[in-house]
């Protein structure tokens, strides 16, 4: 007798489908709890459904590089502001090249959007230069030349005090540099100097005379006070040319040597607390030939007096940053100095991802109206509740009281998908967009797909004169290929489409993806748990013409279904 009785055990997992009903219910409450946590209720919503800015930027060719604007150059540009704009936690911000020299930015409606394109529209380079000459950003009086091009001393000694170290509100321009965890105070304020280092000596040729003469004139003249003075003070300079420029704030203004190290030898750089006294510091690894050029140029720094003893770290031609060099620095290094957290963050962002490989100008700034969207994705919703209406119609008048079964797995997979995707947001950056709702939309009727594909199975199973138990669970090895085969073809389809596109259309193919997968959970963990706990039910056991599974209404074979009746096994092999 032990051999009919274990031939009559559960098989399948038959017999414990609360388990796989509470692990599915608690991964429910968990994630509507962190939802909630993370005072996120609802998804973030995309550029179309919540308004944004859309920028568009054209690459202009500097005197000698007209070649430069080409479509490596172009999508590597691409890159670098889409890494600028992720890395302030913009969701799903666009970049996108349109033509030959235009790039389209989107920039979604919300928390550092405005930031974002604050950051996207700084597209010129990168470079550390040593500072030669510093004092503050307004003109100063034309100094007595000498033959020598050096200004008299009258002149340098009524200058002396008017340098100003006052901090930007974007980076410090002043501050100290630290690495390999010795640190040095900040300098007191430097005497500033009108006297460019690259004034010519007497030995000097007549062109370097003129050069620097024109250097120091340039030099005195420059104003400091509005942003376009700032934006064009080294405007067209070469990496190789001693430049004069401003701090990003305007408060001072420099001579600058030629760059000693570019923002693509930076290999990543964050904000951080400096433990010590806890200020907002910003922390740079440089790759292995930077680290060479910065242990190279700041110990050449190390000896010199103030100012020449900063490095400026000069981008779009402003001085973000001009931090002194007490000792030579290698691989890291930090910048400090008054910042506040988005000011480091700020600083960060542009070192980790670096310069571009060409200049842009805004050509254009469009602020995106959410109400068209809107009304799409009322439309959209109005489609959605149609067709779940629909199929809820199909599943009630086919299937009847397995109907209720469907409902609550389709139940079940909308909230793990709304929670999912409103943790996403965040997480990773998701936005529900326009297409992605018609991703969901279509997962509605994959889910059914599989719910039905099962129900067919047990039906075809009762056909064959068997009970409803055994049924259900011969019926599942045949649904479950089935459903991991059509569920494998949509994933990979959503697969290919989110790799090989881009944009909006990334959202439809993730969303697709997301739901196919979220199908698997819930018909293993929900469905065929529930499916056997109602088969236990007298309701669905017995065959009621309102549970979709009367025997007489399937056609089940009668000599069959008696036989499954008769409890004695001895009488009936056959149904071991």
């Amino acid at each position: 007798m032990a051999a009919p009785k274990k031939s009559r055990g559960p098989a399948g997992g038959q017999g414990r489908p609360g388990r796989s009903l509470a692990l599915i219910l608690i991964a429910m409450v968990a994630l509507t709890g962190g939802m909630f946590l993370a005072d996120q209720p609802t998804p973030r919503l995309g550029i179309d459904l919540a308004g944004g800015t859309s920028i568009t930027l054209e690459a202009k060719s500097e005197p000698g590089q007209e070649s430069a604007i080409n479509k490596t150059n172009m999508d590597t540009a691409v890159q670098i502001m889409e890494r600028r704009v992720n890395g302030l936690g913009v969701s799903e911000a666009e970049v996108q090249t349109q033509g030959d020299r235009n790039i389209i930015v989107n920039i979604p409606k919300g928390t550092n959007s405005a930031q974002a394109r604050e950051q996207v529209g700084t597209t010129a380079k990168l470079y550390f230069r040593p500072v030669l000459t510093v004092a503050q950003g307004t003109p100063t009086p034309t100094p007595n030349a000498s033959s020598s091009g050096k200004p008299s001393p009258s002149a340098s000694t009524s200058d002396k005090g008017k340098a100003s170290t006052k901090p930007s509100a974007s980076a410090s321009t002043q501050g100290r540099a630290v690495t390999d965890g010795l640190k040095t105070d900040s300098s007191p304020t430097p005497k500033a100097s009108t006297t460019p280092k690259a004034d010519a000596t007497p030995s000097a040729s007549a062109a370097d005379q003129a050069a620097a003469a024109k250097l120091q004139k340039q030099f005195a003249e420059l104003d400091c006070s509005s942003k376009a003075s700032r934006s064009k003070a080294a405007l067209g300079a070469k990496p190789t040319d001693t430049v004069v420029a401003c701090s990003s704030e305007g408060d001072a203004k420099y001579v600058l040597g030629p760059a000693q190290v570019s923002g693509t030898d930076v290999d990543s750089a964050k904000a951080a607390i400096d433990q010590t006294n806890g200020q907002w510091i910003v922390q740079m690894e440089f790759t292995k030939g930077g680290a060479k050029k910065f242990q190279k140029i700041t110990s050449q720094l190390a000896q010199q007096q103030s100012p020449q003893n900063q490095f400026a770290i000069a981008l779009d031609g402003e001085v973000v940053s001009a931090p002194y060099v007490r000792t030579a620095l290698s691989a890291n290094a930090e910048i400090s100095g008054s910042f506040t957290q988005q000011s480091a963050d700020d600083l960060a962002n542009v070192l980790s991802y670096g310069a571009l490989p060409l200049s842009f100008k805004e050509q254009s700034v469009t602020t995106v109206t959410a109400a068209l969207g809107g009304e799409q994705l009322q439309a959209g919703l109005i489609a959605g509740a149609i067709g779940l209406a629909l199929v809820v119609i199909y599943l009630v008048a086919y299937y009847r009281g397995l109907a209720l079964i469907a409902l609550l797995s389709l139940a079940a997979s909308g909230i793990l998908t709304y929670t999912i995707m409103s943790l996403l947001g965040p997480a990773i950056g998701f936005a529900l967009n326009l297409p992605a709702v018609c991703g969901a939309i279509v997962a509605i009727g994959i889910t059914a797909d599989s719910f039905i594909v099962y129900f067919e199975r047990i039906r075809d199973e009762i056909r064959e004169g068997r009970t409803l138990r055994p049924a259900v669970e011969r019926a599942w090895p045949r649904a479950r290929r089935t459903i991991l085969v059509s569920d494998f073809v949509s994933f990979l389809a959503a697969a290919v489409l989110f790799v090989v596109t881009v944009g909006k259309v990334q959202g439809f193919a993730f969303t697709l993806g997301l739901t196919t997968l979220l199908d698997v959970v819930v018909v293993f963990l929900f469905t065929k748990p529930v499916m056997t706990l109602m088969a236990r039910t007298k309701f669905f056991s017995s065959g009621h013409p309102w549970s979709g599974l009367d025997p007489k209404r399937l056609g089940a074979k009668p000599p069959l279904r008696r036989s499954r009746r008769v409890n004695a096994p001895t009488d009936h092999p056959k149904e071991a």
